[in-house]
């Protein structure tokens, strides 16, 4: 073994950059790929798949998986704990660095498994939450997690399908902001949040770029809406019909 085990070549050829998310994969000896960030004063590796720390907490492949399973065998007893609480935050913090590097890297179907896994704890922390502040506390950045699944879900609808795939992509996601808004009775923020304007402004740009008319969702809505039912039967079954080639 080397005498001098520092990492200081790392930082010399990786210089950090203020306000700037600086991410690689990197294959390792082994074989297996990670992700690496560069942060101000060194660096987080990460597994590519799987727990971020490489961790398999009682041989689960996430924390949420454990929790799963342990809900399913305790029943009724199950309770999230102090230490259960502790360790669900470490999950949230760790899928959330991964999920920006990926962004950062344009691996968006990775930032969006990663995202609906985030998504998926906070459901199970909904349900099972033993304080209301605490649920408060993961529940205010439910909108944050879609804006990122959102943006990674439509520029990966843009490269595979296309950009009338990609803006029915951002409708969507706006439609589950919005209800996050409405559940929380803050209907009226919901056209002010800086989010909720920057996919609009997203969803806009794209519309413009690629010459994007009505999506068949939106034509069907406004069929819906102006009960034109024959009009908007033609219009589902052109959208399953798509849906069956994608």
């Amino acid at each position: 073994m080397s005498d001098y085990q520092d990492v200081d070549h790392v930082f010399e050829e990786w210089p950090y950059q203020p306000g700037v998310i600086s991410a690689r994969l990197v294959r390792c000896k082994d074989g297996r790929e990670v992700v690496q960030m560069r942060i101000e004063m060194g660096l987080l590796q990460m597994e590519s798949s799987g727990r971020p720390d490489g961790d398999r907490p009682e041989g689960a492949e996430t924390y949420l998986d454990y929790l799963i399973q342990l809900a399913f065998n305790e029943g009724p007893s199950f309770e999230l704990n102090d230490d259960r609480c502790f360790e669900v935050d470490r999950e949230f913090l760790q899928f959330y660095h991964r999920r920006i590097c990926f962004m950062a890297l344009r691996e968006f179907h990775r930032a969006v498994r990663d995202a609906d896994h985030t998504l998926t704890l906070m459901d199970f922390v909904a349900e099972h939450s033993p304080d209301p502040e605490w649920t408060i506390s993961h529940e205010q950045y439910r909108p944050f997690v879609l804006f990122h699944r959102t943006q990674a879900a439509a520029l990966a609808e843009l490269q595979i399908n296309g950009a009338e795939a990609a803006v029915e992509e951002c409708n969507q996601g706006l439609a589950l902001i919005r209800e996050v808004f409405e559940s929380l009775g803050a209907e009226e923020q919901f056209a002010e949040d800086e989010l909720v304007a920057q996919l609009t402004e997203m969803k806009e740009a794209l519309r413009e770029e690629y010459n994007v008319g009505r999506t068949l969702a939106e034509q069907l809505a406004d069929a819906v809406a102006a009960e034109e039912y024959e009009r908007a039967a033609k219009l589902r079954d052109k959208i399953t019909r798509r849906g069956r080639h994608v």
